[in-house]
């Protein structure tokens, strides 16, 4: 059995956590517009600008690079409802605008880009939770000619899970880890010795003749009025799924959900460590932001 090594002191309310537990990585401010969450006042040194994609809400901030820590606003607007890339372009052309001006940011600072799919050479290969014109969609090239700036796409839990391994419960941990991103899907992001194997969307693996994060994603406890018992005995039967095929040393599971790990992580039953991740909402921003700086060094 497992154990929670860290606690939450400052709990949000139960009304809050629901809404939480249903989304992707939700901030506990989940206003129409903006969240209002303001980052710690720090002198950047490397810039850029990252965004989250989520299955109700995007979220985006400007980044120190040589600290993880943002430097603009957190902002948060919902997800357009159809998703199509469209109107989910629009609505990132216009948080980059605010917060490019709110950090000075000039056009040759990188976006980076977390998406919930395949996300191959700019290109979105897979559309499960999004809108399908997303399939197949050369992402990249849509968004630099609308933003004007270097934009580099990857799968949003890749970007998390590169975040928490440089900057949060991952650092120093070696041997095979997942990163799990708990929401309205299942995101998965697979380390050996630090280093990223991209898009494994183990989300998808199929467990009882169906997707498992059908069943194992936080949402998937919020629409079936699931218990947390209940809920963490679907989690465990897919991260033990997992486990047989790559046997991990370290599960860090993040997401909103991850606030009240003490309700499932002690009644999982693998063998491997699981503990909360400790960048929390950031980590899929940091991420981005991260990939973005990482291709641009890359190509030049």
């Amino acid at each position: 059995m497992n154990t929670q090594t860290h606690k939450n002191h400052d709990q949000p309310s139960e009304d809050v956590i629901e809404l939480l537990a249903a989304a992707d990585t939700e901030d506990l401010a989940a206003e129409p517009e903006v969240a209002a969450t303001t980052a710690v006042s720090v002198a950047p040194g490397r810039l850029a600008i990252g965004v989250d994609i989520g299955g109700s809400g995007i979220k985006a901030a400007a980044v120190d690079l040589d600290t993880g820590a943002l430097v603009s606003t957190r902002h948060r607007v919902p997800t357009p409802q159809p998703s199509a890339p469209t109107a989910v372009i629009d609505v990132i052309a216009k948080l980059i605008r605010s917060i490019a001006k709110e950090v000075g940011a000039g056009p040759d600072v990188a976006v980076g880009i977390g998406f919930p799919a395949v996300v191959i050479d700019g290109i979105t290969k897979s559309a499960a939770n999004v809108d399908h014109g997303w399939l197949d969609f050369d992402a990249d090239a849509a968004f630099e000619r609308v933003l004007k700036r270097p934009v580099h796409l990857v799968n949003d839990a890749d970007a998390a899970g590169v975040a928490e391994m440089r900057y949060g419960a991952g650092v120093g941990r070696m041997g095979t880890v997942f990163t799990i991103t708990l929401g309205t899907g299942f995101g998965s992001a697979l380390f050996y010795n630090g280093r990223l194997i991209p898009n494994l969307e183990l989300g998808h693996m199929e467990i009882r003749g169906r997707d498992a994060e059908r069943r194992s994603a936080a949402s998937a406890r919020i629409k079936r009025s699931l218990s947390w018992k209940a809920w963490a005995m679907d989690l465990d039967e897919h991260l033990l799924a997992i486990e047989k095929l790559f046997s991990p040393k370290l599960f860090i599971v993040s997401g909103g959900v991850s606030k009240r790990s003490e309700n499932f992580i002690p009644r999982l039953t693998v063998r491997a460590e699981v503990v909360p991740a400790t960048l929390l909402n950031s980590a899929g921003i940091v991420g981005a932001a991260m990939a973005a700086d990482e291709r641009e060094h890359a190509a030049s």
